[in-house]
């Protein structure tokens, strides 16, 4: 068993792994056994770091009910996700109070004051952690080093095994992550050899994307974060990153996009909901990649780009690596998705759902019912990608239509003469025509899943 350890960083990490859980859901390939997903943010409340932790409950819950061997051939939630603990997070200590207690000025002599507010402003000194570091690395860098010493990081490492690896992910342009990146890889390469495994966690394949400024925020008065010095800051990390971090690396994935949307200023806490981007699901991808990687060197240096510069991204605007990656399987989640919220409760009398025992019962079990929680967040996951500047677009997201086959945007589907559907005729004879590799054996979670997975691969392959 192998499992890749995801650190995802502060609130674009949190993101980040959202987009992964809605890609290992739709059953994108990704060569680990099991994905551990760890979060690193003060910010207890942070609304996007919550958000993904609810979204990740959810998949853990539906991929509880699911069983898999090798004669199973459904891929929706097939990849196996676990956790450290409950909240996907290392605890940072101490980091809810003002910056100035936190490091103990009061408590200085006039020289060691003098020379901390050399390195640190007034308004660094009176900052409220609990929110997190408002784009200041320099805050962070003092806070976040602590948590090699926490119990979650002991954790950690005491379950890491012989054959695991690690994904960083983290943004360049703030403070939580642009701080807390280099720390964590400083702590792996450098392990104390009291923490647990400190041989294996020296010599571990690690990777790591570094998301560039690809949003801004709102102009706001006496505001603690200003998108004028993104930049800045982007330009000062990348030339340390290109002498200090990048040679510890085995893969480093740089990704960026020309702001062109302002998100509303916000410290952070339940208010940071920011809408979900293209740049995060293709940093996702990162993570895939280096999943799928057979042989890793050191310092591969790698970038991500699309072959169309349109504003509003389809799958044909993608490059063919990427959009035979996933047009095939977010196009069959979708259908999933469009079936199960139109058409299902109106028949139970198909012959796959009598076949399976699918009725009302079902709908109300907590299987059913964390599965449509978690595909309201896939759809509301696609809208805010198709709706954010740039956009990604490749469905037309309506979802009481007829035509589903006609709602890939940029793919034209297979003229079928007479027999074109144009309703869910069609979507339903394939669910019942896959009942020939139905296991009556299995639990009817597992038999739901696999049938819809077998229609859904069929109608995308015909049409």
């Amino acid at each position: 068993m192998s499992k890749l350890y995801v650190f995802a960083i502060g609130g674009t990490g949190a993101r980040v792994l959202k987009s992964l859980t809605f890609l290992l859901a739709s059953g994108v390939d990704c060569n680990a056994d099991e994905i551990v997903p760890i979060i690193i943010d003060p910010d207890a409340a942070n609304g996007d770091v919550n958000k993904t932790t609810k979204i990740l409950h959810s998949y853990q819950n539906i991929r509880s009910k699911l069983s898999f061997d090798n004669h199973t051939k459904n891929k929706f939630f097939r990849t196996l996700i676990g956790s450290l603990n409950q909240n996907f997070r290392i605890e940072i200590q101490n980091s809810d109070q003002e910056f100035r207690s936190f490091i103990g000025y009061n408590s200085m002599d006039r020289n060691n004051q003098a020379l901390t507010s050399l390195l640190f402003s007034q308004q660094n000194l009176e900052a409220d952690m609990e929110v997190g570091f408002k784009g200041n690395p320099n805050m962070g860098s003092v806070v976040l080093n602590q948590f090699q010493n926490s119990k979650d990081f002991n954790d950690f490492a005491a379950n890491f095994g012989q054959n695991d690896r690690i994904f960083i992910v983290s943004s360049i342009f703030g403070g939580t992550g642009a701080s807390g990146f280099p720390l964590l890889l400083k702590n792996l390469r450098e392990a104390s050899p009291s923490i647990p495994n400190s041989a294996l966690l020296k010599a571990a394949p690690i990777g790591a994307i570094s998301v560039l400024p690809y949003f801004g925020v709102e102009n706001k008065e006496k505001a603690t974060v200003d998108k004028a010095t993104f930049i800045s800051k982007t330009k000062a990390a990348l030339r340390y990153y290109q002498h200090g971090v990048n040679n510890s690396l085995n893969t480093m994935y740089y990704i960026g996009e020309e702001p062109k949307n302002n998100y509303e200023h916000n410290e952070g806490s339940t208010g940071q909901q920011n809408n979900a981007h293209f740049i995060e699901l293709a940093s996702a991808l990162a993570i895939v990649d280096f999943a799928n990687e057979s042989n890793y060197t050191s310092a591969v240096i790698k970038e991500f780009g699309i072959a169309n510069n349109s504003q509003d991204i389809t799958f044909s605007d993608l490059h063919n690596q990427t959009k035979y990656q996933i047009f095939k399987p977010l196009t069959q989640y979708y259908f999933k998705y469009l079936y199960l919220d139109q058409k299902l409760r109106k028949n139970f009398d198909a012959k796959y759902a009598a076949t399976i025992g699918i009725d009302s019962s079902f709908l109300n079990t907590p299987f059913y019912k964390d599965l449509t929680a978690f595909n309201e967040r896939f759809w509301e996951w696609l809208d805010e990608m198709a709706t954010n500047k740039r956009g990604f677009k490749p469905f037309t997201l309506k979802k009481k239509t007829e035509d589903i086959l006609s709602s890939v945007e940029g793919i034209g589907i297979k003229d079928g003469g007479f027999m074109r559907p144009k309703n869910y005729e069609r979507f339903i004879a394939k669910l019942n025509k896959s009942l020939e590799e139905d296991n009556p054996s299995k639990e009817k979670e597992s038999r739901f899943m696999e049938n819809f997975y077998l229609a859904t691969d069929k109608l995308v392959k015909e049409k």
